[in-house]
Formats: C-alpha cells, structure tokens, sequence
C-alpha cells in the first residue's frame, strides 16, 4: 500500500511538472505570438494638441500611411491620456450580436501594426459634429476608409470621439467607432449635404 502511495505521488509531481512546462511553452509561444510593437515616447507636436480642429485631424492623420510604411505611432500616442481605451464595435454573425473590442492604445498598436504595413490604409473625415461646454467637448466624426488615397471606398462609419483641454492643449479621453452596415446605416445628419 506504501509503495502504490509513492508510486502515485511521484505520478502526480511527473504530471504537475509537465503541466509546468507545457504553460511555460504556452506562454512562451504567447509572448512571441503577442510581442509589442515598440513605441518610442516623444513630445506632443504643437500644431496637434493646439486646438480641437489640430487634435482631429492628426488623429486620422496618424493612420494614413501607403503599403509598406511604417505608422505614426509615437505621434498617435501622444494625443490621448495614458490610459486611454478604444472600442470597436463589432458583429459577432454567429451569436448575431454586437460585441464591444476594448483597447489600450499598444494593444491597438499590437493588433493592428502588420494588416496596415501589409495592406496600407486611408482614412478621412468626412463630415463632424461638436459639442461643447467648457473645457470638455464630444465629437461625432464620419469617415470612409480606403486602401489607396484615390481608391474606393471600403468602409464607412463614425469615430465618437470623447476630448478635455487641460488649460495647455487637447487631449483625446476615449475613442468608440462603429462602421456602416445594411442594418445600421449612417444617419443623413452625420453625412455631408453631398453625400
């Protein structure tokens, strides 16, 4: 009986020792899979954070970049507070719901650096709605996305867009965005006259 109680413990250390193991490859494999796009810190540009006009448009600004090119990023980080978070509203079609995508500004990084170095993409504002009291203000921003500057457009939807003046320059506080779909179409007031 002692020795099937041994055998078994040693069993069970084998097992806890390969199960340690097999995590620390996971996670290892995780790590490599997941590894973060380097981001270098640098001062805000002026022109930028200046005015809520400056903060908007280098916020699509940032994004626009040809196949092959590296993004902004260090220049996109400096528009938004430190623990700023996105969210991408998107479909689930199995489930048939709308499921939020919440982010940290690497994460968002992380996510999305490869598909546009390998794709390219543009984005633009198209139409703009604001609201403001004191030093917080609400931005509804339509856009249309491309892949090419001249290219069709392959998406369109609005960027709401939460800002705060600190008394020296605008920050972005929040981002959400949901793009067009047969079911959710852009409402005419957040579209140009021309559209």
């Amino acid at each position: 009986m002692r020795k099937l109680h041994a055998l078994t413990q040693a069993l069970l250390l084998v097992a806890a020792c390969i199960g340690s193991f097999a995590h620390a490859l996971a996670v290892e494999k995780s790590a490599v899979k997941n590894a973060q796009v380097k981001v270098a810190k640098i001062a805000p540009r002026a022109e930028d954070v200046a005015t809520m006009d400056g903060i908007i448009k280098a916020y699509y600004a940032v994004v626009n970049v040809p196949k092959g090119e590296p993004r902004q990023w260090s220049r996109d980080r400096t528009l938004y507070i430190p623990d700023i978070r996105f969210v991408a509203i998107e479909p689930d079609h199995q489930k048939k719901t709308l499921v939020p995508q919440i982010m940290t500004h690497q994460q968002y990084v992380d996510n999305t650096d490869e598909f546009f170095a390998k794709n390219g993409f543009f984005e633009n504002e198209i139409h703009r709605v604001t609201e403001r009291f004191g030093n917080i203000a609400h931005v509804f921003s339509t856009y249309e996305s491309r892949r090419l500057p001249d290219g069709p457009v392959i998406q369109r939807g609005i960027n709401s867009i939460e800002l705060f003046w600190d008394g020296k320059r605008w920050w972005i506080a929040s981002a959400i965005w949901d793009n067009e779909r047969p079911d959710n179409p852009i409402p005419a007031e957040y579209l140009p006259a021309t559209h």
